[in-house]
């Protein structure tokens, strides 16, 4: 079980560098962006083409998949600013296209590592240590770093007019700035991170898969939803920026972990998907159901008086 645990928080930091980008979308910019179910998929499948086809370096493939990830979002941010489709709508097309894509650059539906030299199998051999917990190990540090890129880059003059957009995008235009660039550079930030998780994912399981992606948005609005409600039942509750980059990750791994409970509890694998619909569906109605039970003893508490 202990061994079942550590995986779970592996997968877990290793999803959380996807849940950042979802992070970026869903709630900087309040768009829901259906991209990342292929975006992740094709992160996944460039990495592993340009491993077993061509014998890239695997730091270099995981820049690939940023780049491939990038691209994908890019073709979002395109038919939303300047073709005026809505934005849910442009990632379900680019989502569609991935799908084909993917399976062109693969040439197949699904493409095994397991004779082919990857990050975290290099580093487990050099140092002699389980690969789950290099895996781990390496999650933490991407992560890390990662979150300290963000909150630098959220800082910055664009960074800024990005957050603003999401909060009040009449406001920004007001003040002459171009609301469709923030957002293309939005969407191709959030998807470069998402194709980069693919490709930490791929190397970790040590396979990419045409369906890999497939449930991915789900996953990352489950651990941004778990994050904030741990981060509101925490003492002062966590309101920074970087306090709530950190909670998209930890929420990341008490999702995998609440799953990886679930499952050594006798669950069926094929009912996963459910399980994380229902994770989201108590994440997001917890905290309303706690919100008015507060209002209503303020209320009762004021009428006594």
């Amino acid at each position: 079980m202990f061994l079942a645990f550590q995986g779970a928080i592996a997968q877990g930091i290793l999803w959380g560098v996807m849940v950042l980008g979802v992070y970026i979308t869903y709630k900087l910019l309040d768009i829901a962006d259906l991209t990342v179910d292929g975006s992740l998929a094709l992160g996944g499948c460039v990495c592993a083409v340009l491993l077993v086809n061509h014998g890239v370096n695997p730091w270099l493939a995981l820049l690939a998949s940023t780049a491939a990830g990038m691209v994908a979002g890019a073709v979002t941010g395109v038919l939303h600013t300047i073709f005026d489709i809505p934005a849910i709508l442009a990632g379900i097309l680019t989502q569609i296209s991935l799908w084909s894509i993917n399976l062109r650059i693969m040439g197949k539906s699904n493409i095994p590592l397991l004779q082919t030299a990857n990050v975290f199998g290099d580093i487990a051999k050099a140092t002699g240590v389980q690969q789950s917990l290099v895996s781990m190990c390496i999650g933490l540090v991407v992560a890390v770093a990662l979150i300290a890129a963000l909150y630098w880059f959220f800082g910055t003059e664009i960074g800024s007019a990005l957050r603003a957009t999401g909060n009040n995008e009449a406001m920004v235009r007001a003040l002459g700035i171009d609301t469709r660039v923030t957002k293309l550079i939005a969407l191709m930030l959030s998807n470069g991170l998402v194709g980069l998780a693919g490709g930490l994912i791929c190397q970790s399981q040590k396979y990419a898969d045409i369906g890999m992606g497939t449930g991915a948005i789900i996953i990352g609005l489950a651990a941004i939803v778990i994050g904030e409600v741990l981060g509101q039942l925490t003492p002062g509750k966590l309101r920074s920026f970087s306090s709530r980059l950190i909670s998209a990750v930890v929420g990341s791994v008490v999702y995998f972990l609440i799953r990886a409970i679930v499952l050594q509890l006798g669950m069926d694998a094929n009912d996963m998907k459910l399980l994380s619909a229902i994770i989201v569906a108590l994440a997001l109605c917890v905290p309303v159901v706690a919100e008015r039970l507060r209002l209503r003893r303020a209320y009762q508490k004021g009428g006594e008086a």
